[in-house]
């Protein structure tokens, strides 16, 4: 009896940050019991039954979760394999692939596979569509150079106009090889033919697309996909990152307005989101902003409550004439740090509120922790701070501190002079009072 059986299809996808197109089907229906024709000139043997049989015993005890019987019963049949016919053989050796990739042997699975498009005489669907997992195998098995000499096995035998998969598994693996250019020729030919019919890409292949650009320096067409990412997909970081594109090339009105709409929708979460758009914020002449919005991130631990992001805070809201709010976090910033550079600072903005005891007693804790990027500023601090205290000999002896340092030498002279002849002033009004 001539009866027709189809075997199973089994796909499957192969999971990576580029995200691979599904393999295309191993096991493709096959009518068992009839002569395959091959389009073009040779003929293709049948399958005869007796060999289906044992290959679908194969199978089912694969199926089953018996792998080593499946495979046992394949070696039986590769047993009598001289008298097989090319067909009979491929078809073997194609269940053997099966068995093997489904065990994530890629190795075997890909040898295997290998034998099957060795057979002179198969169908032509069935060696372009093994042909193809090769090369999908190979780039799951990290095999980039395997990857392009399958394609072009397969450009070979194909007549068919070429699917956007075939396009960006070419470009994958030339990324994966660094040969950036032909990979962003790949995938731009991959995402036209998608959009030519009106379809919507596969995000992956823009994510491809745009760091194919990235790395090739091109950051105008980086933006141009991340707008198109952004109408598309709506995702958090695609806001964030073309925020950070328009600020690489200058255009940082964008960078701000993309930046503030994204913290209108919930998008700035990460202490990279803050950071970014404080930066923004500062960048646009805003330090209020960037104050506040820092100040928030600190409050609900998202940025880290160390030394450097209070400064951040401090430095913002002094930008911003809010020394009051500014002292706070530079108060903070100091105690978490060792060296002396932001007691200094602290000690600048007491000056400024006219807090002249907190200014003297800051700079002393500046000039004692040390490390300071100019101790000669902190000096003409503690002068100015016990001038306005009226101790006179106190600020004289600061500024003459400040003196022996050659970039405030002429300033702290200035200063002394002018401190000496109020003390005298002082004295003098004193005496006559007296």
């Amino acid at each position: 009896m001539n009866k027709v059986i189809k075997v199973s299809i089994y796909a499957a996808a192969f999971a990576s940050m580029l995200a691979l197109p599904s393999l295309v089907s191993i096991l493709p229906g096959v009518e068992f019991g009839k002569a395959h024709a091959e389009t073009k000139t040779k003929r293709v043997p049948a399958l005869r039954e007796k060999v289906y049989s044992q290959l679908a015993r194969a199978q089912k005890l694969a199926d089953d979760g018996d792998i080593v019987g499946g495979l046992a019963a394949l070696d039986t049949v590769k047993g009598r394999m001289n008298s097989m016919n090319a067909y009979e053989v491929a078809m073997m050796y194609n269940f053997y692939g099966f068995i093997y990739y489904n065990q994530n042997q890629l190795d075997k699975a890909i040898a295997s596979f290998e034998q099957v498009i060795a057979q002179d005489a198969i169908p032509e669907s069935l060696a372009l569509t093994t042909t193809f997992s090769l090369a999908q195998l190979a780039m799951a098995n990290e095999q980039y150079n395997k990857v392009i000499d399958y394609l072009k096995q397969w450009d070979a035998i194909n007549t068919q106009p070429k699917s956007d998969n075939y396009f960006v598994l070419k470009s994958q693996a030339y990324y994966q090889m660094k040969d950036y250019k032909n990979a962003l020729e790949n995938i731009n030919v991959a995402i036209g033919l998608t959009e030519a019919k009106n379809e919507v890409p596969n995000e992956n292949w823009l994510v491809l697309q745009r760091a194919l650009y990235y790395s090739m320096n091109q950051p105008k067409d980086v933006v141009k996909v991340l707008e198109k990412m952004v109408k598309l997909y709506n995702k958090p970081m695609y806001w964030v990152q073309l925020g950070g594109m328009y600020g690489e090339i200058g255009e940082e009105k964008k960078q701000l307005a993309i930046l503030e709409s994204a913290y209108q929708q919930g998008f700035i979460q990460s202490k990279s989101d803050y950071q970014q758009l404080s930066q923004a914020y500062l960048m646009s002449g805003v330090p209020y902003k960037a104050a506040a919005l820092y100040a928030k991130g600190l409050q609900a631990n998202v940025v880290e409550n160390n030394a450097k992001n209070n400064a951040f805070v401090a430095e913002a809201f002094a930008q911003a004439k809010e020394y009051g709010k500014a002292t706070n976090y530079f108060i903070a910033a100091a105690k978490a740090s060792e060296h002396g550079k932001y007691d200094q600072r602290l000690a600048e903005i007491y000056i400024t509120l006219e807090k002249f005891e907190e200014a003297a007693d800051a700079v002393r804790a500046a000039l004692n922790k040390g490390g300071l990027d100019s101790e000669a500023n902190a000096y003409v601090a503690l002068g100015m701070a016990q001038f306005s205290l009226q101790n006179f000999d106190a600020s004289i002896l600061a500024f003459e501190q400040a003196e022996k340092h050659v970039r405030s030498q002429k300033l702290a002279q200035q200063w002394i002079k002018y401190v000496k002849n109020e003390k005298l002033h002082s004295e003098t009004l004193k005496t006559a009072l007296l």
